[in-house]
């Protein structure tokens, strides 16, 4: 049985993600303002689907199937989340005012090359993805975890390759 501080920690998670695409919405007005240049096929759709899928994934298995509850993977899943996301926003602040859900290139500027992009070429990816293998680590959504991390692997393969194109990193 899935323990009710696993719904609230999903509720929250989906909470956050909303919020984020509230603020993306402002970021992206703000780029392109500033003559930021949208990528329209940039990938967003699949993305999108993984973290729809992630929420629906886990609460289909938390209701419907047997083996869904917390274990020692919880405190794994935990530890992975919360590395992924102390990455990410580390990463989003390095990026200032230039985060944004969506693909935009920013004529004339510089690379991001502070804060995790120091070190790693695409951390906010990476942190995401440390947050997708959390979230179902928490509760034990095997199913959830073996499709999403597959199909997450997809979409940031196919994502990286049109922002590195688009950035002219190719």
């Amino acid at each position: 049985m899935v323990p009710f501080w696993l719904w609230v920690v999903l509720a929250l998670v989906g909470l956050q993600r909303v919020l984020e695409l509230l603020y993306a919405r402002k970021a992206a007005k703000r780029l392109s303002a500033a003559g930021a240049r949208w990528i329209p096929e940039d990938g967003y759709g699949l993305i999108v689907a993984v973290h729809v899928l992630l929420f629906v994934g886990c609460v289909a298995e938390g209701l419907w199937a047997p083996w869904p509850q917390a274990g020692w993977w919880t405190f794994a899943g935990g530890f992975l989340y919360a590395l992924g996301a102390a990455l990410r926003y580390t990463s989003m602040a390095a990026l200032k005012e230039r985060w944004s859900t969506r693909v935009y290139t920013l004529p004339g500027a510089p690379l991001v090359a502070s804060g995790p992009y120091r070190y790693v070429r695409h951390p906010i990816y990476l942190g995401v993805f440390l947050e997708l293998l959390g979230i179902p680590l928490l509760g034990g959504f095997w199913l959830t975890l073996l499709v999403l991390t597959m199909l997450h692997i997809v979409a940031l393969r196919r994502r990286i390759r049109i922002e590195e194109r688009a950035l002219g990193l190719d």
